[in-house]
């Protein structure tokens, strides 16, 4: 049996390694983005200095041929369904007999004026990071790239600018909400990741959208306009960051569905036989409970590849990931969310957020204001186990259970000054209520909730 895999992302080559372990069909995985597998998270450290890209490969070169997984790399221009047979841009017909699509995410580009200008470019794979040293490449005496402009406010943007901000390159980033990431992150959140990005230097204009991009008579970009001020920035490089959707221009004129990503039911099938898609390309055709139709993010790019290997080859069971769960970087302030925190409250739902007297670390958690259900928490600058939190989101643990435990979940190292008597204090004051924390838990007690 032959299986081939467009992509070598996190979600394709999960797939590619659990298959392995439990087949030994043939397995060839194609990207024409590179030859290794790197961890897409890590691009920022490249440029940054701080790794190199094989630093960024988690398996060594020998890996994939001592696991019989041969490695392509080429670009996949046609896909034929009815012969089983994927074309390349180098002439070459490959035969399968199961196709799994893993082809991930491109940036979006909204059609703004002087888009595809010189000096323009999103930021989400390798060639990406190519390109972004080209512009913002500087001679022994001469720094060519003084000053950059990224257009969105996201996770994308957040690296960007300090990427940009290790190389003495200043920032202003254009935000069309009124506040940071705030289509994501509810009130106290979005304010405190304002203000740590004001204190880094970066010029953060809110309220402020993209008219167009001047370029200067090389085609290069030289200045952006802002919509509602007409204001001109000057700047050598432009970087679009106002997320990214599924990269589906393969399938686009063949017989497998699409919609925004490749259609899947929750086994990852496709609307055609032995066709199957996973990660940042995939869209259920009906979303899970609580959960979006596409999700672009590595945590369920690498569940997706996991359970799709124990479909195709072990038990076939329908996908059901459990609560949502995510983390990120915001410069300096680390992020995590577990379950459901939207930007605004449902009818049902009140919330408790602490933030400290420095406005580095908060906590906001949402819960039922009838039975008191714990349904979401974000934390910024504190690490919370995802084991225990998991643990509630599918057991409906109350708020208090939570609370007085949170120690138990803190996974800060050990010298690491603690918040949660403040937390506690917090929920007194707004509910009267008194809780005692177990802080002096033996254990026995921790071990147990980590099992249970």
């Amino acid at each position: 049996m032959k299986l081939v895999i467009i992509g070598n992302g996190i979600a394709g080559i999960t797939a590619a390694r659990n298959i392995r372990k439990i087949s030994d069909c043939s397995i060839t995985v194609i990207s024409s983005e590179t030859e290794y597998f790197y961890s897409r998270t890590a691009l920022m450290y490249i440029f940054m200095g701080h790794m190199r890209l094989k630093e960024t490969q988690p398996y060594e070169n020998w890996f994939w041929a001592k696991n019989n997984i041969q490695l392509k790399k080429a670009y996949v221009t046609n896909i034929d369904t009815t012969n089983q047979t994927i074309s390349t841009q180098q002439g070459e017909n490959i035969v399968y007999d199961k196709l799994l699509l893993a082809t991930g995410s491109q940036s979006n580009y909204f059609g703004w004026p002087g888009q595809n200008l010189k000096g323009v470019q999103g930021l989400y794979n390798y060639q990406d990071l190519e390109l972004l040293e080209q512009n913002t490449q500087n001679t022994q005496n001469t720094q060519h790239c003084k000053k950059a402009v990224i257009v969105g406010g996201g996770l994308i943007g957040i690296e960007l600018a300090e990427m940009l901000l290790s190389r003495n390159i200043e920032v202003t980033i254009l935000v069309r909400e009124s506040s940071y990431w705030s289509n994501v992150l509810p009130a106290g959140e979005s304010q405190l990741i304002n203000q740590h990005i004001l204190k880094h230097g970066v010029d953060l204009k809110l309220n402020s959208n993209l008219q167009e991009i001047i370029g200067d008579e090389n085609g290069k970009a030289k200045a952006v306009v802002v919509k509602e001020t007409g204001e001109t920035i000057n700047c050598q490089l432009v970087g679009l960051t106002a997320g990214v959707h599924p990269n589906i221009d393969l399938v686009k004129e063949s017989t497998i569905e699409a919609n925004r990503g490749i259609l899947i039911n929750h086994y990852f099938e496709t609307n055609i036989a032995n066709v199957y898609a996973i990660g940042d390309c995939a869209e259920f055709r009906q979303p899970l409970p609580l959960r979006r139709p596409v999700e672009q993010v590595w945590y369920t790019g690498k569940m997706q590849g996991e359970h799709l290997a124990q479909n195709l080859f072990g038990q076939r069971k329908a996908y059901n990931p459990g609560p949502w769960f995510n983390s990120a970087k915001f410069f300096d302030i680390e992020y995590q969310t577990y379950g459901m925190v939207m930007p605004n409250l449902k009818e049902n739902e009140t919330s408790l957020f602490w933030q400290d007297a420095n406005a580095e670390r908060c906590v906001h958690i949402i819960y039922d204001k009838n039975d008191k259900t714990f349904i979401g928490i974000n934390t910024f600058g504190i690490r919370l186990r995802h084991k225990l939190f998991d643990k509630w989101l599918r057991e409906k643990a109350t708020v208090e259970t939570v609370l007085q435990n949170l120690s138990a979940a803190n996974f800060d190292p050990e010298f690491y000054k603690t918040y949660e008597a403040e937390i506690l204090k917090q929920y007194q004051q707004q509910t009267g209520i008194l809780l005692k924390a177990k802080t002096k838990r033996s254990l026995k007690h921790f071990f147990n909730l980590m099992k249970n």
